[in-house]
């Protein structure tokens, strides 16, 4: 199955601009004027009515609440540290920035073991201390249904790395080189690239080399994904960030995206999409902008299976 029915979040206490992820993240900004006790209100205020969002239309959500000690500015963004599979299998990722490291917490896992089953945990964090990173979901989009892995190298997302992880969960690895409007990495994969079950988001503009551009091309094209490509102006406003869940009762599946994404795709492309999936847009400028992350950045899939 492509999209989990179940996700968790971490609800941010120390939310803030994240000085040791700026340099390869280009997407934080800060915002004139705003103190820090007005950031971290505003973020719990956004934070908590995306999960009332989600809930509203069905995903099973589970929120863990940020611990206040070591400060974690990007705790908001849990998908970069874990993923969990549905053959009982948790990886845990290398993270690029030291201060992030703390974000992977035993009570979590803990608590995910008491709920679902948990096989093994597969523990990568000591590449840290060699330079080589790969962060979750935000550096490698998963087509579980045809068993494919996308990944943008940056900073982040460590070629070699990536190999290996393919090769331990049994997916055909698609590499490539992606590049923002001024010629930077981008930082993750999943702000240029949203793959659903019958169709793929993607900035095609930002990967230069026509090799690559054609593989990742084909790739999708030849797993029967109908391509929607976007700007890199528009992912700019986050419109990559995107992610398909799955209700779970009956419903229609949902496509989850912040409200600047949505805003920034045009009509034609919000038709295209609404033909696959119910589009739910949550607004969350304060978190976005500041963290240099969006909605999909929020979440955290969980396929593991229940207790």
């Amino acid at each position: 199955m492509q999209s989990a029915s179940t996700v968790f979040l971490v609800r941010p206490v120390q939310f803030g601009f994240n000085t040791e992820t700026a340099a390869s993240n280009h997407f934080q900004q800060t915002i004139a004027g705003l103190e820090q006790e007005a950031i971290q209100q505003q973020a719990f205020a956004e934070f908590d009515a995306a999960v009332t969002k989600l809930r509203a239309h069905g995903v099973r959500v589970l929120v863990f609440d940020d611990t206040p000690a070591p400060p974690k500015p990007d705790a908001v963004f849990p998908n970069n540290w874990l993923t969990l599979h549905p053959d009982g299998r948790v990886v845990l990722y290398p993270m690029h920035a030291p201060n992030r490291r703390a974000e992977r917490r035993p009570d979590i896992l803990d608590s995910l073991g008491s709920q679902f089953t948990i096989q093994e945990v597969i523990d990568l964090s000591f590449h840290e201390q060699e330079g080589r990173f790969l962060e979750g979901t935000g550096s490698i989009i998963f087509d579980h249904e045809h068993r494919v892995a996308y990944a943008g190298l940056s900073p982040r997302t460590d070629a070699n790395l990536f190999q290996q992880v393919t090769s331990l969960l049994g997916y055909r690895p698609v590499a490539f080189r992606a590049t923002d409007a001024q010629g930077h990495a981008i930082y993750h994969t999943n702000v240029m690239l949203c793959v659903g079950g019958k169709f793929a988001v993607i900035c095609l503009e930002s990967i230069t080399d026509p090799a690559e551009q054609a593989a990742v091309s084909d790739s999708l094209v030849s797993t029967e994904h109908e391509i929607v490509a976007i700007s890199l102006a528009q992912v700019a406003h986050f419109a990559g960030n995107m992610l398909t869940l799955q209700p779970a009762a009956a419903g229609p599946e949902l496509l989850i995206m912040s409200q600047s994404a949505h805003d920034a795709l045009t009509n034609d492309q919000r038709q295209i999409l609404s033909r696959y999936c119910k589009l739910v847009p949550l607004p969350i400028p304060t978190i976005e902008t500041i963290g240099g992350g969006s909605a999909r950045c929020m979440l955290a899939e969980v396929f593991l299976p229940f207790v």
